[in-house]
């Protein structure tokens, strides 16, 4: 195992979902262009790239900023990225090195996953994934004030599982969600560092 963590030095495991838990960048891209289609506007994956750890209104406030396009009506467009996305979920595939983690430590220690997703999205990704029962606890932007860079999701999932945040580890792919979890007062690997060493072998 890639990430080899040290009994009795935590006392929770924290998971963000997507580019962590599972690759479902490409599913998500797809959804958003879907839905920028029907306005006859393109988001370039490059740009996407850079962007994939910020919730849905700062990622829609960048583009609208970058590309100054006209507001678009929030609710209707998630709606109908949302529809996309779920209608995808065979484009999700499982990160090994991480849910090799997950899997070793189920039952030894409680394990979260704190996501800036929507609720209903996350569930159906780790369902299609088969690793919904792995986490008795699921905590997603919409559970909090803020979301991440904001500790918020962090904190929350600390509180669901009764565990102080400076006994929990968490594992991430981006900075903005690494940047919660160190100011929620967490020790976190950044996983993209893993999947680097991995794909370079």
């Amino acid at each position: 195992m890639f990430f080899e963590l040290e009994k009795g030095t935590f006392d929770a495991l924290v998971f963000d979902c997507d580019g962590t838990l599972v690759d479902s960048a490409g599913a998500h891209l797809y959804s958003i262009q879907a839905a920028l289609s029907h306005h006859g506007l393109k988001m370039e994956q490059e740009w996407y790239s850079s962007r994939h750890g910020l919730g849905p209104d700062d990622l829609l406030d960048a583009y609208e900023a970058d590309f100054k396009v006209e507001s678009l009506a929030r609710e209707d467009f998630y709606q109908k990225v949302n529809e996309v996305f779920l209608a995808n979920l065979h484009l999700i595939q499982e990160i090994e090195v991480v849910t090799d983690v997950a899997r070793h430590w189920f039952g030894t220690v409680p394990l979260a996953v704190a996501s800036n997703g929507v609720r209903k999205n996350v569930e159906a990704t780790l369902i299609a994934t088969r690793l919904r029962p792995l986490f008795y606890t699921i905590v997603t932007a919409g559970d909090v004030e803020h979301a991440k860079p904001a500790p918020d999701v962090y904190l929350e999932a600390a509180h669901r599982m009764r565990v102080s945040p400076e006994r929990v580890i968490v594992f991430e792919d981006s900075n903005e969600g690494l940047e919660a979890a160190h100011r929620a007062g967490m020790r976190a690997y950044d996983i993209r560092e893993a999947l680097h060493i991995r794909s370079s072998r």
